[in-house]
């Protein structure tokens, strides 16, 4: 074991993220307003680890006051969060805005320019609105794409001329993953066709969103937030590295090479048509995509994702799956997250970091969420009930320094968030899995209060200097 002490970059973002639906809570919710989110917790909320939903979340649209309050003591220079474009509008179809709701953004707005943390702000966080899905089949229809649109152009003429970094999606690919390539959530659907047909029409309304936004000559930046799966195959033999490259074209090139090189790779393409997945796209649509890259991207970087090639032949009566060409490989002696089930290995941060390098241009980025979720950390609170979270702070200091690695080694990287800035709801595991710098307390009225690693995050940021253990001897 070798102390390391490196210094931050000049700028380097040191932030947290949430999203409108995992923290703000149901309060001041009308009629008709309903996502996604919460209409799959409303017809499931047995599968939802004890119950908890986004009912209540932490109840931030109450107590943003005293949460920005906590991110400014926590240190963060910046926090992204979401908004909900299910809550924005009072009229899908016609754009019209719920005052009440975008009042609550512009008191929240003022509140984090008072404390001097830049918003970033996320057009879409799986929050579709359920009207949308049930009438339209939600992202399967084009004219839900022009919805979107129409939605933006009225969050861009309120806040625009405040936030100056903006987001189209986070993780766009989960939600149309988890329904209708594996149906493990609902309306529990296996059709890798509308999977597909999700993948596309978010992939144009990102490029439409980056276009108005030029158009329209707004100051700051358009990106979105992508979480790759940094792939890696079992050995050197080419079946299990043909199976690694397949896995990373379905799950991460698929979002990654449209949004950065405007196109979608090849090779996927004569895949998805050797497996006949139908799928509407229009010579136009491909155009605005090649015309309108994202300015930076966010990267969501948790666990490596290992890959072998299939060991047996496929059910001619299943439906056509990526996983045709892969399994799933587990590295014998990982070092774990056994709360999670996630494998820890802080080098995918400067693999991914050197692949941004060489394959996307060297295109700004930061790693945009990553964290380590821990069940029952109320056992590791001291005499005075504070969370001491070595294991995340541990966490947070590796993953950081491959970020800082990187960006010695010449790769555009930005900047490391936390996920997330409080504990919060998380799809199924509600608050099982507890992610943050501050503690959530569901006992006691949602209480908030800092974790050790709170604390220590603040230090980094005024000292501006990461120091941490690495085991890097032979014993």
């Amino acid at each position: 074991m070798s102390k390391h002490t490196i210094a931050l970059p000049e700028g380097f973002i040191l932030g947290a993220a949430a999203s409108a639906w995992q923290t703000e809570g149901w309060s001041g919710k009308k009629a008709g307003q309903d996502s996604y989110l919460d209409a799959w917790y409303q017809q499931d909320c047995h599968v939802w680890h004890n119950g908890y939903g986004p009912a209540v979340a932490t109840d931030f649209i109450n107590r943003f006051r005293e949460d920005v309050a906590l991110m400014k003591a926590a240190g963060l220079t910046h926090y992204r969060t979401s908004i909900n474009w299910s809550r924005f509008l009072i009229d899908y179809e016609n754009a019209v805005v719920d005052e009440e709701y975008a009042a609550y953004y512009d008191q929240l707005i003022d509140e984090m320019q008072r404390q001097g943390i830049e918003l970033m702000l996320c057009l879409e966080h799986y929050e579709l609105p359920l009207q949308l899905l049930e009438q339209y089949g939600g992202w399967q229809s084009k004219h839900v794409v022009e919805l979107f649109i129409r939605y933006v152009e009225k969050v861009f003429a309120r806040y625009a001329g405040k936030v100056t970094r903006w987001f189209v999606f986070n993780e766009p690919i989960v939600v149309q993953t988890r329904v209708y390539l594996d149906a493990l959530r609902w309306p529990y659907e296996q059709n890798t066709h509308k999977w597909m047909q999700w993948n596309h029409h978010k992939n144009l309304a990102t490029a439409k969103v980056v276009k108005l936004f030029r158009q329209q000559g707004y100051t700051g930046t358009v990106g979105t937030i992508l979480n790759p799966e940094v792939t890696y195959p079992r050995s050197s033999a080419a079946h299990d590295v043909k199976a690694a490259k397949i896995y990373d074209l379905f799950y991460n090139r698929v979002f990654l090479d449209p949004a950065i090189k405007g196109v979608y790779p090849a090779e996927l393409l004569q895949l998805l048509d050797k497996h006949e997945v139908q799928w509407d796209v229009t010579e136009e649509e491909l155009a605005i995509i090649a015309a309108n890259t994202v300015d930076e991207v966010g990267l969501n970087l948790y666990y490596p994702h290992r890959v072998k090639a299939p060991s047996r032949a496929w059910h001619p009566e299943t439906p056509f799956h990526p996983a045709f060409y892969y399994e799933h490989f587990e590295l014998p002696g990982r070092r774990m997250n056994s709360s999670r089930g996630w494998e820890i290995q802080p080098r995918i941060v400067f693999d991914m970091a050197q692949r941004m390098k060489e394959e996307y241009g060297n295109l700004p980025w930061f790693v945009a969420e990553s964290g380590m979720g821990i069940e029952n950390e109320a056992q590791f609170k001291d005499a005075q009930g504070e969370i001491q979270d070595d294991y995340r702070i541990n966490f947070i200091a590796e993953h950081l320094y491959q970020a800082v690695r990187a960006h010695e080694a010449g790769s555009n990287c930005q900047g490391y968030m936390l996920w997330a800035f409080t504990d919060n709801v998380s799809p199924m595991n509600a608050f099982k899995n507890r992610y943050g710098l501050i503690e959530i307390d569901l006992d006691n009225q949602r209480q908030r209060r800092m974790k050790k690693s709170a604390h220590w995050f603040r230090q980094l940021r005024d000292t501006q200097q990461l120091t941490l253990n690495i085991d890097d001897e032979a014993k």
